[in-house]
């Protein structure tokens, strides 16, 4: 290799010690950013973003159906920019506002996300009571269009698309742990590649004090974490999630915190440990030779 062409590739401060990720493609560790909701992100930024950290991002996420409002070509140009940096492209769960116009209406949905150049499409049914074997079959015709499907399901009933939950004790229903599993098992015998865990009712809105960590903790014990990609967009619930589970865990998050949450998967700063039990004492070369 050209040495100029190596040295331009070289991580600035390398003598630095991080963890590293391992390459992508990644089976663990997995990150997904969101895409256009709460910010637009326009082509610039897109390709700005992907070509300083797409190192560390794996998938990308119209959330909200928000694909709904540009045309085909610019989704297709979306797409393509997150393929140049071998990202892949999810739809968010915009399939429970589909179902809304019958099942031939999901079926073409399904055909345009295939066209378009789709990788993953997510089934979710946060805000609609999709029948669980309805949900099913919408994954397995996922597959057998030749994309991945990644349910995503929720604890609480009724919430998603950001709701603000404050107060859901007294206005909201919380599903029975049973339930939540006997949905993820059937996923998972449909052939379900990941499955998503919605952030509402288990830390979003919530003070630290008051998150369900009992419910993921039980989740990972019964299946694994390699199982589940986790909403945590808020820094707070990612840090949890990195602390608790490693470095391995599959995350969730908004495109504006991959660097700190880069900095924080890698070891790189912000978590104390990185300073705990080491002698910190600095003498200079120059002088030490004397």
């Amino acid at each position: 290799m050209n040495k100029m062409v190596k040295r331009t590739r070289e991580k600035a401060f390398g003598f630095v010690s991080i963890h590293e990720p391992r390459p992508k493609p990644r089976e663990v560790g997995v990150t997904e950013i969101r895409g256009p909701y709460y910010t637009s992100i326009s082509y610039g930024y897109l390709k700005d973003l992907l070509s300083d950290w797409g190192e560390y991002v794996d998938g990308y996420k119209f959330a909200g159906g928000s694909m709904r409002l540009l045309t085909r070509e610019k989704v297709r140009k979306i797409i393509q920019i997150c393929h140049d940096y071998d990202v892949y492209v999810s739809t968010g769960g915009f399939v429970e506002r589909v179902i809304v116009q019958g099942s031939k209406t999901v079926d073409d949905y399904l055909k345009e996300c295939k066209t378009l150049g789709f990788d993953v499409v997510e089934v979710s049914s946060g805000l609609a009571p999709i029948p669980l074997e309805d949900k099913v079959e919408i994954v397995k015709q996922v597959q057998r269009l030749g994309m991945r499907a990644k349910p995503e399901v929720s604890l609480m009933i009724g919430a998603g698309a950001g709701t603000h939950v404050v107060g859901y004790e007294e206005e909201m229903k919380m599903r029975d742990f049973n339930d939540f599993v006997r949905e993820i098992e059937m996923h998972l015998d449909a052939g379900a590649h990941m499955i998503m865990v919605e952030s509402e009712g288990i830390t979003e809105d919530l003070p630290p004090e008051k998150w369900r960590k009992g419910v993921i903790t039980k989740l990972v014990d019964k299946f694994g974490y390699k199982t589940f990609m986790f909403e945590a967009s808020d820094p707070p619930v990612f840090k949890w999630y990195l602390k608790t589970f490693g470095r391995n865990v599959n995350l969730f998050i908004d495109h504006s915190q991959i660097v700190e949450f880069m900095a924080w998967k890698t070891g790189l700063w912000g978590d104390r440990s990185i300073w705990q039990g080491k002698k910190l004492s600095y003498r200079s070369e120059r002088f030490v030779s004397r």
